[in-house]
């Protein structure tokens, strides 16, 4: 026998169901030493090695094995073995009584084990069973990590494709905000400078959330910025934009994007709105009923051929508008939904003169209404508001 662990009562023979004190002390350092050795490494491959060879080299049987993991040492027994007691099988099992592996040890000759071989090859199972949860939970941990990493990177990326600096419109003030609801969303906003001076706004929603409609989203910014570099007429881009998507193929559809476009002549005080199957855009007007921008098509992507019909309208001084995602509205408490009657009855009761001002009252409200509850969606607004200009005080 090796000199790392010494099993009292090992070729001996007596009466086994007298076990000494002295006897007991050794096993139990046999064991500790054993436990030592398993629980010396945190790769899964060495924890089951490093049994085999204490099973072999240390505890002298004939040969062991974990069939399963493709692992064995010595005079290796098999699984059918089992059927002609020539090997002895030892489940190595997690906390939860889940099997992570079965140890099977044939023992010299197929002589029976000894009262003290069986208590310390169970032993070793025990603490071979916790040392390789322990290494599965590591391995887990690291590839969690690097997951959680390559996470934060695609996060960092994707807040780094919103618009980085707004535009400076005089007379007007602009805003937006998104969250997420995981690392990364499908949402998407974006503000491009048309050749004729105008600017182009759209705030879009792929179907879904998470990764998959994060790299859908991410290609649908792709396409918009370069059909909308040459200032389409809105309705038009619209419908590139779905003929792109559907041309994307069978997932593409599966993840169709609703889409709200605007584009903002700010000296003429004009606005022009399309409205590709998302949520209707608020419109508030000083003295005016409040005007919704509802749907005039299809989700992009989800029929071929689809046309588009704009609108128009003044955007006087005073006048405020607001594009979201369902995000906003899909807020609940309980089984109540926060909708987009309270968000549009939030948005016409805002005093806040400034597009900022406004979504922060937005956010609070929400987030008031769902009293801290978890975002159970992207998140994603912007508002625009034109000035009411300051009046001079008489002399």
């Amino acid at each position: 026998m090796a000199a790392g662990i010494q099993l009292p009562g090992h070729g001996e023979t007596g009466n086994a169901d007298t076990i000494g004190l002295q006897q007991q002390v050794a096993r139990l350092q046999a064991l500790l030493e054993a436990s030592r050795q398993v629980h010396s490494t945190i790769r899964e491959e060495e924890v089951l090695e490093q049994v085999l060879r204490i099973v072999v080299r240390e505890l002298e049987m004939a040969g062991a094995a974990f069939p399963a993991a493709g692992l064995s040492y010595g005079d290796a027994p098999s699984a059918d073995d089992l059927d002609t007691a020539d090997a002895l099988a030892y489940p190595l099992e997690d906390r939860t009584g889940q099997l992570m592996a079965e140890l099977l040890v044939a023992s010299p000759g197929g002589r029976a084990l000894t009262i003290y071989e069986t208590d310390f090859l169970e032993g070793l199972a025990l603490q071979a069973a916790v040392a390789l949860e322990n290494a599965r939970n590591h391995k887990r941990n690291i590839e969690f990590a690097r997951v959680q990493q390559d996470m934060d990177a695609a996060r960092a990326i994707q807040r780094s494709l919103l618009p980085q600096r707004l535009p400076a419109i005089p007379g007007y003030s602009l805003a937006f905000r998104s969250d997420t609801c995981y690392e990364v969303g499908g949402d998407y906003l974006d503000i491009v400078a048309q050749p004729d001076g105008s600017l182009l706004m759209a705030v879009a929603d792929v179907a879904g959330k998470g990764m998959a409609s994060a790299i859908m989203s991410t290609s649908f910014r792709s396409a918009f910025r370069a059909m909308a570099a040459d200032g389409p007429p809105l309705d038009e881009l619209a419908a590139r934009m779905n003929q792109h998507h559907w041309a994307e193929g069978e997932e593409a559809r599966r993840r169709y994007v609703t889409a709200i476009f605007l584009r903002l002549h700010a000296q003429a005080g004009e606005i022009e709105v399309v409205n590709a199957g998302h949520n209707p855009g608020f419109l508030a007007q000083p003295g005016a009923e409040p005007r919704l921008f509802e749907a005039a098509g299809t989700p992009l992507g989800m029929l071929p051929g689809m046309r588009y019909a704009s609108e128009r309208c003044d955007f006087l001084p005073g006048t405020r508008l607001l594009f979201y995602t369902d995000g906003l509205t899909e807020v609940f408490k309980g089984d109540e939904e926060f909708g987009p009657e309270r968000l549009l009855d939030e948005f016409l009761r805002c005093q806040a003169a400034k597009a900022d001002g406004i979504l922060d009252a937005l956010w609070a409200a929400i987030e008031a209404f769902s009293e801290g509850g978890p975002q159970g969606d992207d998140m994603t607004a912007l508002a625009l508001c034109r000035e009411t200009g300051v009046m001079e005080m008489p002399a």
